[in-house]
């Protein structure tokens, strides 16, 4: 493997340095165009972020590599100290992506992964069609309830062992897998938003609506009014994803759903009741309070404690480049956040879009919300947004409650890797490049935006006033 690499950076060596002088002159551009009400601090992140984002996409140095300069790049340029440039690469979120992964590894090892799969063929059958729905769905509708990386990994680690099973490999990814490892994060993160557990930018929105606007909306009033959008991004998302990497075959192997499995080993069954007690743990964690990363990692201590799986096997086969990208991303997200570029990036987009058709106006928000999902984590775009976007909805006369609402949803749509979790850990199994991943969310993130859009001017009108919330 490490000659094919060889080989094949002998042969792209040029390709990969126009792409990254291309990346670096487009940084410098941004860094040289007068901004006229820009903080100094926020010229030079929005220099610095496209050249990241540009190396990212175009993958001219190892992502990894890429991770490292975003957070000397802040250092470098003067936008953040050591200490807040570095810091988020270890954040609770950053920390908990990483012990997931783990857990995806240790799923995949002791061999649940299989044992998963089998179900999930008993209940949706060999067709890939039918069973990719049912992976879709499922993978919303959970997520509403439950934290989208846990359901990603799930679903993501039934599925691999088709591809295994199939001689499909990270080197010779198929439509087939790359089809299986956009959808899954995608409908997982589009999900979130259905309940208020779903996510920390639902409650986010809910204390915001409540405290600024004077609206409570209840748990129960919350799902009547989101899920509708749930079903209808899900689907929407796997008939995307299916018509831009339709799978070349039709049908699984006849023998997955025939094969029989030998009896759970004592490790499986360890790692099986570990992870359930997590499981538990997280969806009782506004109870509990205790946060998702540290149920995460005492699970891990108890994986690893108990000897079920080696730790040393677990870090041979750990995707570290996909975890640090994450640590970066959140990084540019904390630094988008402190020098006020996201603002400024507010004030730019809206004169735009002020006096258009109420539709416009929707959409562009919405558009606006994914964008800045797309650098930061979702509960990060929602607090930051909520405050820019609920005065410009009063000053063009549009409803401060469909804004403050449809906010948790926008930014559940995301357009880069590093936007989510979910397509974090998706990313880490190497079944797809950025560039396969872009070609889908982008377009993904246009249609959701309108088919939201469109929700709001019509069900929205009728069932906000029949829940008591006519007028706001």
């Amino acid at each position: 493997m490490a000659e094919n690499e060889k080989e094949d950076g002998g042969k792209n060596w040029k390709r990969r340095a126009i792409l990254a002088g291309i990346s670096i002159i487009a940084g410098v551009i941004v860094a040289l165009i007068p901004l006229s009400g820009i903080p100094p601090k926020a010229h030079n992140f929005l220099a610095l972020l496209i050249t990241v984002i540009l190396l990212w996409v175009t993958e001219a140095i190892p992502i990894g590599v890429t991770a490292f300069l975003t957070g000397g790049g802040l250092i470098l340029f003067g936008i953040q100290s050591p200490a807040h440039a570095w810091e988020p690469y270890a954040n609770p979120a950053v920390m908990f992506v990483l012990m997931i992964i783990m857990f995806g590894v240790i799923l995949n090892e002791v061999g649940i992964a299989k044992r998963i799969l089998h179900f999930a063929i008993k209940i949706a059958g060999t067709n890939i069609m039918k069973f990719s729905i049912v992976v879709a769905l499922a993978s919303s509708l959970t997520s509403s309830i439950f934290h989208d990386a846990t359901i990603t990994i799930i679903f993501l680690f039934a599925v691999i062992p088709i591809f295994i099973k199939m001689g499909i490999t990270i080197d010779k990814s198929t439509n087939l897998s790359k089809f299986f490892t956009i959808l899954i994060p995608l409908t997982a993160s589009a999900g979130g938003f259905g309940t208020i557990l779903g996510g920390g930018r639902n409650p986010i929105a809910v204390e915001y609506i409540e405290k600024y606007i004077g609206v409570h909306v209840g748990f129960l009033d919350w799902i009547v009014i989101q899920m509708p959008m749930v079903l209808v991004a899900s689907l929407a998302t796997w008939a995307i994803c299916w018509l831009i990497i339709p799978p070349k075959v039709k049908e699984f192997p006849a023998e997955i759903k025939t094969e029989k499995l030998s009896p759970m080993s004592k490790n499986e069954k360890g790692v099986a009741f570990v992870f359930i007690l997590a499981f538990i743990f997280w969806t009782l964690s506004d109870l509990t309070k205790l946060h998702v990363s540290v149920v995460a990692a005492l699970a891990l201590i108890g994986i690893y404690g108990l000897r079920f799986v080696s730790i040393k096997t677990v870090i041979q086969k750990f995707s570290w480049e996909a975890w640090l990208v994450f640590g970066a991303g959140v990084s540019l997200g904390v630094a988008m956040l402190e020098t006020g570029a996201g603002k400024w990036l507010a004030d730019q987009f809206f004169p735009v879009i002020n006096g258009q058709s109420h539709f416009v106006v929707y959409y562009g928000i919405a558009i606006f919300g994914s964008f800045i999902s797309s650098f930061m984590s979702n509960s990060a775009a929602t607090a930051l947004c909520l405050p820019v976007l609920d005065p410009m909805a009063m000053e063009m006369g549009m409803s401060r409650l469909f804004i403050a609402l449809s906010l948790p949803v926008t930014t559940s749509f995301i357009m880069l890797v590093i936007g989510c979790p979910p397509s974090i850990i998706s990313y880490s199994t190497g079944y797809f490049r950025q560039w396969d991943f872009i070609k889908v969310a982008v377009p993904n993130t246009l249609i959701l935006c309108a088919i939201l859009v469109v929700i709001m001017s019509i069900y929205w009108p009728i069932i906000l006033p029949l829940l008591g919330y006519a007028g706001k």
